[in-house]
């Protein structure tokens, strides 16, 4: 230990808090790696604040020694030191602490199994599959969710046949995230799954999380259940659905384009505009491309300016596909 440490490592024995954090708070400005084992030793100081201090000291250290302190602070009662733990956590864990992450979801400590879930989705390694399984079935929304969102960042998992199972979840909260979740798999079930969700969920987030999944695929057995969403209450999983099928244009859905172009809301406008934009091949159904042409024309006096903006761009686009025929 450095002479220039002496003094503030003495003060951290304190009896009154108020020293202790202005010794944490000095080893902190210093930045001495030798400081690093008294800091670990406060982050079991009485006082939270002290805790959480100390934490913030080891955090800006960056050094991956303390991680497997920060994680026991996740257990802690108090909010405010677990978030900080966390946020610290965040930057300092790597592939090498897996194994003790792993080992976390093994405690049964709620805040310890829901933060390493979290923690996970940094390495992204595909060991940690049949540890996130289990909680698939927790008693808890939280844990259920963060799970499902967590199997979302795994390298090289593309079959998950219990992940298929949440999307059925009593809980809106973990089936919005588990149609996202289903979107970076490729299971044989997925897309029919993501097509009932699409259409017969009761939660409209869930209905748009499924049309913005279906656009990572853009599969052709979705049509009639995106043709089905174009119809929708909520404006936001039209927008959606239609967002979907601008990657894979069907000229019998140009009647239903046609009609979202005169939706209420401006973003359903804007995107059926750039849908119909996409119909560039004219000579194959000539009477429907005049209609397309014809509704683009009235989008152009659109009150919102990117809806007006966008058609003109859909129309330009349809013009030049002419020219090179």
């Amino acid at each position: 230990m450095s002479d220039e440490l002496d003094p503030w490592l003495e003060m951290l024995k304190s009896e009154e808090v108020s020293d202790r954090l202005v010794a944490i708070k000095t080893l902190q400005h210093l930045g001495d790696e030798a400081a690093l084992d008294p800091l670990i030793a406060a982050l079991k100081d009485e006082n939270s604040t002290v805790q959480k201090l100390a934490i913030t000291a080891l955090w800006e250290l960056a050094n991956p020694d303390a991680v497997p302190a920060l994680l026991e602070c996740l257990t802690s009662p108090d909010q405010g030191v677990r978030s900080e733990a966390q946020s610290a956590l965040g930057e300092l864990v790597s592939l090498d602490h897996l194994l003790k992450l792993l080992d976390a979801l093994h405690s049964d400590n709620f805040h310890l199994q829901l933060n390493s879930l979290l923690l996970l989705r940094k390495i992204h390694d595909a060991q940690a599959l049949p540890y996130i399984l289990p909680f698939f079935q927790s008693d808890q929304v939280e844990l259920r969710e963060a799970a499902i969102t967590t199997l979302r960042y795994l390298n090289q998992v593309e079959r998950c046949f219990p992940a298929l199972v949440t999307v059925s979840d009593p809980s809106e909260v973990v089936r919005r995230s588990a149609v996202l979740t289903l979107g970076h798999l490729y299971d044989p079930e997925v897309i029919p799954r993501l097509n009932q969700s699409l259409i017969c969920d009761p939660d409209w987030q869930v209905r748009r999380n499924a049309a913005q999944s279906l656009a990572i695929h853009a599969d052709l057995t979705s049509m009639s259940a995106l043709k089905t969403a174009l119809e929708d209450e909520h404006w936001q999983v039209r927008k959606a659905a239609l967002q979907t099928l601008q990657k894979m244009p069907d000229e019998q859905l140009i009647p239903a384009l046609i009609k979202a172009v005169a939706d209420e809301y401006s973003d359903v406008r804007k995107e059926a505009a750039i849908a119909l934009g996409n119909f560039t091949n004219p000579t194959a159904m000539p009477l429907a491309h005049g209609y397309v042409l014809a509704a683009l024309q009235q989008a152009l006096d659109d009150p919102d300016r990117e809806v007006s903006i966008r058609a003109e761009r859909a129309i330009q686009k349809i013009q030049a596909s002419k020219q090179k025929i």
